[in-house]
């Protein structure tokens, strides 16, 4: 195991040595899951000349025990409920959220991180982050009973 990684440490310092530099891309990952249900039916847009998008929102819950007790089973039981906004541009899967997702439906999400910009109604200038999904898994029952 040590040889194999010492082995592609050396390869790329060799790589890294032999190139212009400023030519070298490094690698980088940028990994999302979430495990949640849907918030709403999923809505298909098409801006113009642009390929069609199936927008949907998540809602993943964390829970914790606060005060005297966070060891043990008494104490008072906190939640917290975070929003995302998930983007489905893959033809097949974009197709398939949009018949298949429903409102309440438990799925887990695998994508990418995405931040952009955009100005409002009210002409404010406006950050939004995004899922942009590669893979949904349905877990509620009714679901998996249809695909």
């Amino acid at each position: 195991m040590f040889r194999s990684a010492s082995a592609q440490i050396f390869r790329q310092a060799l790589r890294c040595s032999s190139t212009d530099s400023s030519l070298i891309l490094e690698r980088s990952i940028n990994r999302v899951q979430l495990l949640g249900r849907v918030g709403q039916d999923p809505v298909m847009r098409q801006v113009e000349g642009r390929n069609p998008v199936t927008i949907f929102s998540l809602a993943t819950n964390e829970m914790w025990r606060s005060g005297e007790g966070e060891m043990s089973s008494t104490g008072d039981v906190s939640q917290k409920t975070t929003w995302h906004r998930v983007s489905v541009f893959k033809p097949g899967l974009r197709d398939l959220a949009y018949q298949y997702v429903k409102k309440g439906s438990r799925i887990l999400v695998e994508g990418k991180l995405d931040y952009g910009e955009y100005v409002d109604k009210n002409q404010v200038r406006r950050q939004a982050t995004t899922i942009i999904a590669d893979n949904i898994v349905f877990l509620s029952d009714n679901m998996r009973d249809r695909t």
